[in-house]
């Protein structure tokens, strides 16, 4: 049977388009083109299997073609259920990679794609939110028995790693791609800064300058949010926590204050913890007519909508991926996306060069897990620094950007405790 055949997509008349947005992706990443020509060589996944929870869209696509030409079988599944893009999935299914996702399934639908993706019995994984690895340790232990171990690709899903690995019960190794320090350099600050407000100004058509921003956390997201709203001409609070952040904000000059106080102001509230109901009922109560509600982090729990549902009188969808609340005292609220991320759900997702290094990461990061699983242990491991680095130098490699290397005298004066 084809991988056609195998897959669960919509529409597989719509894989020329996705074809056209996969070949686009391809021509704006470098890093994994070189990757792909020596994994075409070498094929240093042939024999392994190999299940990916992504958004499913053209940059994660290609990245699905690249591990393909290492040899391995590839099963795609979606990690959220508005990210994926149906010709994106078309294209894939009918080119050699098994895909069980489409777009906007029913809950029962999602997780049904989850279990058939790990049904396949994959020997290595690629995780965003830690869907995969929560089904096989919970509930399907017995799909477990080929896994190598894997690689998990957001803040999410290392927190439910970690907690994993603190109670013992982490069965394989998994790579922690999301903490790599590219990949907070450039991913969460760049990327997450341009394809949030890429999602807002796309869906609302409204203009951010003059307006009010909160920015609910001020982790690699956060800053990369607010460091884009401040370009966008906006007025910038942050809500945080952690003191240490807090200071940090207040010294990149913006206003930090308590959620309480803050939504009084905010004309765009973004939420960007990965925990829940940071947006709740004491906020709702409290916030401005028109505010307009978004998620950058993983799950849409971030904002409390079953309680903004219980203090709703009204409520209407007025725009694509608008929905308005309305109060009994006729304040309004806009929450975009259905509180899902809202850089995926209503938008591309991060530029093509970002994920073409954060991919870069997952590859490699792959190989590794592969290639030395049996010394790992059953841990949550950091990205080694020699791939985190090796990622980076592709990067200016292919950028014709060239930097200076350390001299041998130089080499020893760090070494030394003499002067």
């Amino acid at each position: 049977m084809s991988t056609a055949e195998k897959s669960i997509v919509a529409d597989l008349n719509l894989a020329a388009s996705g074809r056209l947005k996969l070949d686009w992706a391809r021509d704006h990443m470098p890093v994994l083109n070189r990757l792909r020509e020596k994994f075409i060589a070498e094929k240093p996944l042939a024999g392994q299997k190999v299940a990916i929870s992504l958004h499913l869209e053209a940059k994660t696509g290609y990245l699905a073609e690249v591990i393909r030409d290492a040899g391995a079988e590839v099963v795609i599944t979606g990690s959220n259920p508005l990210s994926t893009q149906d010709d994106i999935a078309a294209a894939l299914a009918v080119s050699n990679i098994t895909v069980f996702s489409k777009y906007n399934p029913s809950p029962e639908e999602y997780k049904d794609h989850l279990i058939k993706t790990l049904e396949t019995k994959p020997d290595l994984i690629i995780d965003d939110g830690g869907d995969l690895v929560t089904i096989l340790h919970a509930e399907r232990p017995e799909l477990m028995e080929n896994i190598r171990g894997g690689c998990e690709e957001t803040t999410t899903g290392i927190l439910r790693l970690r907690a994993l690995e603190k109670s013992g019960e982490l069965k394989f190794p998994m790579v922690a791609v999301n903490d790599a320090y590219s990949k907070f350099l450039f991913d969460n600050r760049y990327g997450t800064g341009q394809s949030v407000w890429d999602g807002i100004n796309r869906t609302t058509n409204l203009v951010v300058a003059g307006k009010t921003v909160v920015v609910i956390g001020y982790g690699w997201c956060g800053r990369g949010v607010a460091m884009r709203a401040k370009g966008l001409g906006a007025n910038v609070i942050v809500t945080e926590i952690d003191a240490i952040k807090a200071t940090e904000a207040h010294m990149d000059g913006f206003t930090v204050m308590p959620m309480v106080e803050a939504a009084k102001r905010g004309d765009f509230v973004v939420t960007t913890t990965g925990n829940k109901g940071v947006v709740a009922k004491e906020h709702f109560e409290v916030m401005k007519d028109g505010a307009i509600l978004s998620n950058a982090g993983h799950f849409n729990v971030e904002i409390d909508l079953d309680s903004l549902e219980r203090m709703t009188e009204k409520k209407r969808t007025v725009r694509k991926d608008i929905e308005e609340y309305t109060f009994a005292d006729g304040r309004k609220v806009f929450v975009l996306a259905e509180g899902r991320l809202v850089n995926l759900s209503a938008g591309d997702g991060h530029p093509v060069e970002i994920m073409d290094m954060t991919f870069a990461l997952q590859a490699l990061c792959l190989l590794h897990v592969h290639e030395k699983h049996a010394d790992l242990g059953n841990r949550v491991l950091d990205v080694p620094y020699s791939i985190d680095e090796q990622v980076s130098r592709f990067f200016l490699e292919a950028n014709d950007i060239q930097i200076d290397e350390i001299s041998e005298a130089q080499e020893a004066y760090l070494a030394s405790w003499e002067l």
